[in-house]
């Protein structure tokens, strides 16, 4: 995030950090990624630290409220930690999970309060992508190659069930439907809700189609794997001519099309992912995974809007996305 966090300052993060036995000599703050806030740490013995700071009051997909998001952040923490010390994963013994390290007590993340969870990183240098980029054959390939070994991976008995349910369904019906009268909150409150009164057939009609693909999914049995969740560019790091995975709070057991379709461009790769994973590809998962991910950002991006918010980096940048997205799911 470009923004700060509110109620947390550099001096309560260096503080959290001794839980690691960080002693930073020099902390700053990193304007990076969208959800999030982060820091790179140095010590005094010259390593590098990146640091995350969660928002439980804004982490639906890890649960409804912050006591449930805790938990779900903390099991999926876990997760990438067992994924490293268990089955060898680690980017430090050639694996491709970036996982979190560990406090002094053993824990993959802590709670800063009951708002705020607080994540330590190795810093690893390498190149990035953004949401949205487009990967060339042989960088989708080596994703593939990614996901099919994430994929036969053993569950860690601590790895939640993701379903594939909205993670907000309530809240967005709500919103949905409390368009006649006027919002308030911010800037960009009245025009989320016109927005909404523009599209509301095509946003109704893109739900029914979202219910009737997750029944028709649900109908198959397809076994659940180990899934990132969001292995889209933004969460790819090259370092080294090696391609590690970050921002594991995602991660869960379902269907491997809840990775495959944010990779995948064509039947060459999902052909290309079958003989890696000796699977074959569900189109209609495909379709209903790729249809919730726009959902749940309009979920998320009406429950920013309709909360006290102003005019800020980080809300335009929401509100061209929530813009974006429901012009596809209306056309």
């Amino acid at each position: 995030m470009k923004d700060q966090p509110e109620g947390i300052d550099a001096s309560g993060v260096r503080q959290a950090l001794l839980a690691w036995g960080i002693d930073a000599v020099d902390l700053g703050y990193a304007p990076v990624g969208f959800g999030d806030y982060h820091w790179t740490a140095d010590d005094a013995a010259g390593r590098r630290w990146f640091v995350t700071l969660s928002d439980l009051a804004d982490k639906n997909h890890c649960g409804m409220g912050a006591d449930a998001a805790w938990q779900g952040l903390r099991r999926a923490m876990d997760t990438a930690a067992q994924l490293r010390d268990r089955d060898g994963l680690g980017f430090e013994d050639g694996g491709f999970v970036l996982a979190p390290a560990a406090t002094a007590d053993g824990e993959s993340v802590r709670r800063l309060g009951e708002r705020y969870a607080l994540s330590v990183f190795p810093y690893v240098a390498g190149r990035s992508g953004d949401f949205g980029q487009h990967l060339t054959p042989e960088e989708r390939a080596r994703t593939l190659r990614t996901l099919a070994a994430l994929h036969a991976v053993r569950p860690p008995v601590v790895t939640r069930v993701i379903p594939p349910e909205l993670s907000a369904r309530e809240r967005l019906e709500a919103n949905l439907a409390a368009v006649d009268r006027p919002w308030s909150g911010g800037p960009w409150s009245e025009p989320a809700r016109e927005t909404v009164v523009r599209h509301a057939a095509g946003l109704r009609g893109r739900l029914d189609a979202f219910d009737a693909l997750r029944v028709d999914v649900a109908g198959r049995g397809a076994a659940l794997v180990v899934t990132h969740g969001e292995p889209h560019p933004g969460n790819l790091l090259w370092h080294e001519g090696r391609q590690l995975l970050l921002d594991w709070d995602t991660v869960g057991l379902a269907v491997p099309e809840r990775d495959l379709w944010l990779v995948a461009e064509g039947p060459d790769d999902l052909a290309r992912y079958e003989e890696l994973a000796g699977r074959k590809p569900d189109p209609s998962a495909l379709a209903l995974y790729r249809l919730r991910w726009d959902l749940e950002d309009v979920d998320a991006f009406l429950g920013w809007f309709r909360s006290p918010h102003a005019a800020t980096p980080d809300l335009e940048q929401a509100w061209n996305g929530f813009l974006d997205t429901v012009r596809r799911l209306a056309a």
